[in-house]
């Protein structure tokens, strides 16, 4: 899963679209090119966001955010029409419109519902695909997991709860992201993904695992551990993208396609 950002503050300045808050046009393009190369290099799924997720980051509001969506799922879906997308959005209503505007796509919520109310019961009346992440609170005021030996347990219950409301509403077809660097330390985000395997427990009505996303991309839980920057980061970020495959994780939403597509190959040779 490739990262387009219709954002002009996203951690990592190069997946960036967005050269102002009033050049959505530009931004469409930009985001039409970056797609365009993330798909050449391997791109199986293009995530877009219109409004920055990382921790303390500000909300730009429903309106703002399907006004940069659109012209760029427009011009997306008209010149890569074979090329699957996915939105990184909490809102129900930028769901409602832009199912209208490209039809299906899949759902990426940091929220897993949380945020607006009606974001699962719209997702379910429509049909889609979804992805629940964990998280406590919201991007700018988040609520860190109090018991650091109990992370996996304590994320492992919560989408345990997750599948009840999702049957609820109709939602079959979803897809669990453990939300690294949202609401955990970076020695959590460790545990975290040193205790993956036991979230392919969770299964659909089909008896079959349950999806893992892992968006561990130049975060965070790598550049401060190192000192470093998100540039730099690169390296480390596939020696987690080999070890969170090994664990059992289905789907890498990354930055970088190529590299992320070189250790998937490296992984099936290797296990």
């Amino acid at each position: 899963m490739g990262i387009v950002n219709l954002t002009d503050d996203s951690y990592f300045a190069q997946s960036r679209c967005l050269p102002s808050a009033s050049d959505c046009d530009q931004a469409a393009r930009n985001a039409l090119e970056r797609a365009r190369t993330l798909v050449s290099e391997g791109a199986d799924i293009i995530d877009i966001g219109a409004c920055s997720t990382r921790p303390g980051s500000e909300p730009v509001g429903e309106a703002e955010e399907w006004k940069r969506l659109q012209p760029a799922l427009s011009l997306i879906r008209r010149e890569l029409p074979q090329t699957r997308i996915s939105i990184d959005t909490y809102w129900a209503s930028v769901v409602r419109q832009a199912f209208d505007l490209i039809g299906s796509f899949i759902v990426n919520d940091i929220s897993a519902g949380a945020a607006d109310t009606q974001m699962l019961p719209t997702v379910g009346r429509l049909g889609l695909p979804y992805v629940a992440m964990h998280m406590r609170g919201t991007p700018k005021n988040m609520q860190s997991l109090t018991d650091y030996n109990q992370v996996t347990a304590e994320v492992y219950e919560f989408f345990t709860e997750f599948a009840q409301k999702a049957s609820f509403y109709g939602i079959s077809d979803w897809i669990l992201d453990p939300g690294f660097g949202f609401a955990k330390t970076i020695g959590q985000n460790y545990q975290l993904l040193r205790g993956l395997s036991e979230f392919r427990k969770l299964r659909d009505a089909s008896g079959n695992p349950r999806k893992i996303l892992i968006g561990v991309s130049r975060k965070s839980m790598i550049y401060k551990l190192f000192d470093i920057t998100p540039e730099e980061s690169l390296p480390a970020t596939q020696v987690l993208h080999l070890a969170a495959l090994q664990n059992g994780a289905d789907i890498l939403r990354v930055h970088d396609i190529s590299e992320a597509a070189r250790t998937v190959e490296l992984y099936r040779r290797l296990f």
